[in-house]
């Protein structure tokens, strides 16, 4: 097996190397190979191929990093046929939330995800994607 140094803060080796003991891993090595593994495959779902997606993304960043907020608007423009909505807010006293609405393919909302989680300095991005043609239409109420 390839042996790969990868550069992190202590506070995340930490976390891996607590992660690892609490469930039963053998080293942080193992952590890192299943994370991933899950990233890589979380936008290989083959049912949601070839379908007209929504997603939501959910970034949060210290209020004193412009430049993530710089980004955030940058790629909100960069991608502004897929980003139907985008929202900016305050959370707390030091934290802003920024909240993408998307409408597009897997692989336009993947790269989209992949470019905010490329973002440095972010402290959280979490995302969810399900397909426009999943809601059937609502009964009429008489």
């Amino acid at each position: 097996m390839t042996v790969v140094s990868v550069s992190m803060p202590e506070e995340l080796l930490a976390r891996i190397d607590a992660f690892a003991e609490d469930h039963g891993y053998t080293g942080r090595s193992e952590v890192v190979r299943e994370a991933s593994r899950n990233l890589l495959g979380e936008f290989e779902d083959t049912r949601l191929e070839d379908r007209q997606l929504m997603g939501v993304v959910t970034v949060v960043f210290d209020y004193e990093t412009t430049s993530v907020e710089e980004r955030m608007m940058h790629l909100r423009h960069e991608h502004e046929s897929l980003v139907a909505s985008n929202f900016h807010s305050h959370v707390g006293a030091h934290y802003c939330m920024e909240l993408f609405v998307l409408e597009g393919t897997l692989e336009e909302i993947s790269a989209f995800v992949g470019k905010v989680r490329a973002t440095q300095n972010t402290l959280s991005v979490d995302y969810s994607v399900m397909p426009v043609d999943d809601f059937s239409p609502l009964a009429d109420v008489e």
